[in-house]
C-alpha cells in the first residue's frame, strides 16, 4: 500500500512538471524554479534539471528536423502504440510542442463509425498520411486491430487473420511511395499502469482519461499481453521495425524515445535566410477607430 501512494504521488508531481514544460524554456531553469518547497531531495532536483535541460535540447533539434523536412519534402509517419497509461500521449506532446502545426500534426482518430467499419480497413488512415514536407504523428494506428479489437472481439478471427496478411504489404508499399515509417511500443510494468490509473482516479483533471475501455484493459491485461507479442512478432519487418521504449520511468521514456526518433532521420541543419523587420507605415488620413466598449472582455484579472 505504502509503495502504491508513492508511486500515485509521483505521479501527480510528474504532472506539475508537464505543465511547467509548457511554461519554461532553458534560460529559466535555476533552482529557484526547480522548486525547493516539493519536499524533493538534491538529487531529485539535480534529475529534473538534467531532465529540463535535456528535453529543451532536443526540441530544438526537432525544429531542424522539421525544416529539414520541409526543405526535401521527406514524408515521416511515426507510430505510438503501447497499453493504455504507458505514456504515448507524454511523448507525442513533447514532440509536437514547439513544431509548426501545419508541418507536424497528430492523427488520433475516433471509434470508426458503421460507414467506416464497411470499408477497406487501411482505408481510414490513409486520408491522414503526410504529403512532402510533413510529419504525422499517430497516437494509436492501424494496430488497433491488432490490439483492442482483438482482445474484445471487435473483430472476427477472419479479419485478424487478414490484417497480419496485409500489414506488412500495407507497409511496405508507403516505405516504397517515400514515406519513412517508424513505429515504437511503449511498455510498462502491470504496477506501473494500476498505479497510474489509481492516479487519474483520483484527479479530476485526469478523470476524463479513464474510459469504460480502459478500466476493462487493466481485468484484461495477460490477454492484453499475448495480443501484443503475437503483434510484434508478426509485423516486425525490415522496412519498418519496432521499437520499444521502456516507459515506467515517463521522464527518462520521453527523453530516449525523442533521443532516437532523431537518430532514425538523416536530418542537417538548414540555412535560415536573414529576416529584417520592415518599418512600419504611417498615413496621415489613418484614424485608428475606438472599440465599443459592449464586446470588450472585461478585465477580471
Amino acid at each position: 500500500m505504502q509503495d502504491a501512494t508513492e508511486r500515485i504521488h509521483q505521479d501527480i508531481l510528474d504532472s506539475f512538471d508537464e505543465e511547467l514544460e509548457l511554461e519554461l524554456d532553458d534560460r529559466e531553469l535555476d533552482d529557484a524554479t526547480l522548486l525547493p518547497k516539493s519536499g524533493r531531495s538534491h538529487e531529485e532536483m539535480l534529475a529534473r534539471r538534467l531532465y529540463f535541460r535535456e528535453l529543451f535540447r532536443m526540441q530544438a533539434e526537432l525544429v531542424k528536423l522539421q525544416d529539414w523536412v520541409v526543405a526535401t519534402g521527406h514524408k515521416v509517419v511515426i507510430l505510438f502504440e503501447g497499453r493504455d497509461a504507458a505514456g504515448k500521449g507524454g511523448v507525442i506532446k513533447r514532440i509536437a510542442q514547439r513544431l509548426n502545426p501545419r508541418v507536424c500534426r497528430v492523427a488520433a482518430l475516433p471509434a470508426p463509425s458503421d460507414r467506416e467499419r464497411s470499408q477497406w480497413y487501411f482505408q481510414r488512415y490513409v486520408c491522414h498520411l503526410p504529403a512532402a514536407g510533413e510529419i504525422v504523428l499517430f497516437d494509436r494506428s492501424w494496430y488497433n486491430r491488432a490490439g483492442v479489437e482483438r482482445v474484445m472481439g471487435f473483430c472476427t478471427d477472419e479479419e485478424y487473420d487478414e490484417f497480419f496478411q496485409s500489414v506488412p504489404e500495407f507497409e511496405r508499399m508507403l516505405v516504397r511511395s517515400g514515406i519513412q515509417l517508424i513505429k515504437y511500443w511503449f511498455s510498462i510494468s502491470d504496477e506501473e499502469q494500476n498505479a497510474r490509473f489509481l492516479s487519474r482516479l483520483q484527479d479530476p483533471l485526469k478523470q476524463w482519461k479513464l474510459s469504460p475501455m480502459d478500466l476493462e484493459s487493466r481485468r484484461r491485461w495477460e490477454e492484453y499481453t499475448k495480443a501484443k507479442e503475437v503483434m510484434l512478432l508478426r509485423t516486425h519487418i525490415d522496412e519498418a521495425r519496432w521499437w520499444v521504449v521502456q516507459g515506467v520511468d515517463k521522464k527518462k521514456a520521453r527523453l530516449n524515445c525523442i533521443h532516437h526518433l532523431l537518430q532514425q532521420i538523416p536530418y542537417v541543419e538548414v540555412e535560415r535566410p536573414s529576416i529584417t523587420l520592415p518599418e512600419r507605415e504611417h498615413h496621415d488620413d489613418y484614424v485608428r477607430r475606438p472599440v465599443p466598449n459592449e464586446i470588450i472582455v472585461p478585465e477580471f484579472y
